[in-house]
């Protein structure tokens, strides 16, 4: 039997209820945030088979109105769609109307914006590390905030309120094995179909989309998605990490990637949407972090772009430093 492809379907929430009560197969499509567009093919069960800790862990019952404002061809989104037609969840279009929203880092920080109640709500965020003072202002105005990190290979991996503190996913085992973030469960999806990607599976069963962290105390650190690290001048950065460091100094969005350099490579370069954050960003670099990690070039951009699916669009950002059309935020 085929894969169905969702989203070529009328309904893809429809398609893929269907889809599992004939105990079949489904195909996604996606392509992150700086991949070629590739596609994923996966039981309908190992979705299922996570229903129950989600509904318990977000509190979504039969009782709940859901929204989920980003477009389903992005994983999550279908994701939380499907979960609540199968929990028999109400699905609404606006946040007015919800109990339980769905939201990317980027959405919410609009969300907050623009003055959205938030109040007596479920914020469920994901697809991009959800920064803690993030996290912080939609608790402060009145949400209940659940972050988690996963892939659309792996489905969930962990969960927690921020990027500070995930913890592994009820069912999933995870490992950080040579930097590289691993993870078992019933969740994983079976591959590719006509095609390759990154997910790498263990003879033990434990599977890798290449993401890096670390792992202490229980606690999981992404540190950077499979395409994030600069190397520059023979050392690997790992931008994830030196965004970290900056977002929590300056309490201001940071996006780090390498811009090309004849000699070294690449240098490591930050862009800031708060230039007035470039005094404290530049002082935690000097005093946080390495010097191959130290930024060497400072952008200005008053709001990064997005992917349709509302994540950073980290390659949209590097075409227009690799380009020169980046307003510097002051010298090196």
């Amino acid at each position: 039997m085929l894969p169905t492809d969702v989203a070529a379907a009328a309904d893809p929430v429809a398609a893929v209820l269907d889809t599992h009560a004939a105990g079949g197969l489904i195909a996604l499509r996606t392509s992150g945030t700086t991949d070629r567009p590739r596609v994923v093919v996966r039981s309908t069960a190992s979705w299922a088979d996570s229903f129950p800790a989600f509904s318990a862990l977000t509190g979504t019952g039969v009782a709940s109105r859901v929204c989920v404002p980003g477009p389903l061809s992005a994983t999550m989104n279908l994701f939380a769609a499907v979960h609540a037609r199968s929990v028999g969840a109400t699905l609404v279009g606006t946040p007015a109307e919800a109990t339980h929203l769905h939201l990317t880092p980027a959405a919410l920080t609009g969300a907050l914006q623009a003055g959205t109640d938030l109040r007596g709500r479920t914020v469920v965020v994901a697809g991009d590390r959800l920064r803690r003072d993030l996290a912080d202002r939609a608790a402060a105005a009145g949400a209940r905030v659940a972050h988690y990190y996963g892939a659309a290979e792996l489905s969930f991996v962990a969960w927690g309120t921020c990027e500070e503190d995930l913890r592994p996913f009820p069912g999933v085992a995870v490992e950080v094995r040579d930097s590289r973030i691993w993870a078992r469960s019933a969740f994983l999806s079976l591959g590719y179909a006509g095609g390759d990607g990154p997910l790498s599976v263990a003879p033990d069963g434990f599977a890798t989309v290449g993401d890096r962290g670390r792992l202490a105390g229980g606690v999981l650190t992404v540190t950077g998605r499979g395409s994030d690290a600069v190397v520059t001048g023979g050392v690997t950065v790992l931008a994830g990490e030196v965004e970290q460091v900056l977002r929590r100094a300056t309490g201001a969005e940071v996006l780090v990637l390498g811009v090309p350099h004849p000699r070294l490579g690449a240098l490591v370069a930050a862009v800031l949407t708060d230039p007035a954050a470039l005094a404290r960003a530049r002082a935690a670099a000097r005093t946080e972090l390495n010097p191959a990690q130290r930024p060497r070039r400072w952008f200005a951009l008053p709001s990064l772009p997005l992917t349709g699916a509302g994540k950073v669009d980290r390659a949209a950002v590097a075409e227009l430093a690799a380009e020169g059309r980046l307003a510097p935020a002051g010298a090196a």
